[in-house]
């Protein structure tokens, strides 16, 4: 006899992929699947015809309840604010068969659908990452169609990302990012140059528990003034291993076994656009345990 529990975790995965994309938080997504699960084997099942259906406006709601607050914090945050990294090549935010499905997890959209209001982002997720028509939209949000149209136009423009970032295959940026950790380990600086675009920029996430830089860098010049001086201090004592996060070919930055960064990478063509680092403890601490679980 299948248990509430046995059923619930059929769902888990794809609740767990909703939450985080709506919510960048891999800790906050965990914590409202699990606030759904608790909804769903307290409910009156006779009146649940759709279990799926049921259980993704349930997520969707309780993450809209979130993204207020989690907005107040980032307000008051230390530091560039980054999504939290995880791992993906083992199916954990679903497949990513196709450039534009690795985009949609991309710590670079994350980041791109905090311009939205929450409703605005819930409608975009569910329209794009899950192909939602907006007839489920709406019954997800308790709006109308046409509200839902409207707030998925005015998101898509807010977000809009250029076709030039599906230019590379994964196994070219995998290349270019190896070209990058060889180059800032030898202080190439000719090779850095080669790698970087015009406009890179350097985020760094260390959310005042451990030193990084307090705002971007910005600019080819100071992006690599920046990693030639400060990439041995920070690769000190560090093994880097190549992994997929968000979608992407990305570094892993271990002390032994210990996770202690990650250096994601956006792509235009055959350049690095943007260098993003996650230092912060507590947001790598869903990434740690995806590597001791492997």
């Amino acid at each position: 006899m299948t248990t509430t529990a046995d059923e619930f975790e059929t769902h888990r995965p794809r609740l767990f992929g909703l939450a985080y994309r709506l919510l960048g938080s891999a800790a906050d997504a965990e914590d409202a699947v699990q606030d759904a699960y608790l909804r769903f084997s307290g409910a009156d099942r006779t009146v649940i015809d759709q279990p799926a259906a049921w259980l993704a406006k349930v997520v969707t709601n309780l993450c809209l309840n979130r993204l207020t607050s989690a907005r107040a914090r980032r307000e008051r945050y230390t530091g560039s604010w980054l999504p939290e990294p995880v791992l993906t090549s083992d199916g954990t935010l679903g497949p990513l068969e196709s450039a534009e499905r690795r985009d949609e997890v991309s710590l670079a959209l994350l980041v791109l659908l905090e311009r939205l209001t929450p409703t605005e982002r819930a409608v975009y997720v569910l329209r794009e990452a899950f192909a939602y028509g907006y007839r489920e939209i709406s019954g997800v949000l308790d709006l109308t169609e046409t509200h839902c149209r409207q707030l998925h136009r005015r998101a898509a423009r807010r977000v809009a990302v250029s076709e030039a970032r599906f230019e590379s295959a994964p196994e070219q940026r995998a290349g270019l990012v190896e070209s990058f950790l060889a180059a800032a380990r030898d202080g190439d600086l000719a090779g850095l140059e080669k790698l970087f675009a015009a406009d890179v920029t350097w985020w760094s996430d260390g959310g005042g528990k451990v030193s990084a830089a307090l705002r971007p860098i910005e600019g080819r010049e100071k992006v690599l003034r920046l990693v030639l001086r400060g990439w041995p201090r920070f690769a000190e004592g560090l093994d880097f291993a190549p992994a997929e996060v968000n979608g992407s070919p990305a570094l892993l930055a271990l002390s032994g076994e210990t996770l202690v960064g990650t250096v994601s990478f956006d792509f235009r063509g055959e350049a690095v656009t943007g260098v993003r680092v996650v230092m912060n403890p507590e947001k790598l601490e869903f990434a740690g345990r995806q590597l001791v679980d492997r």
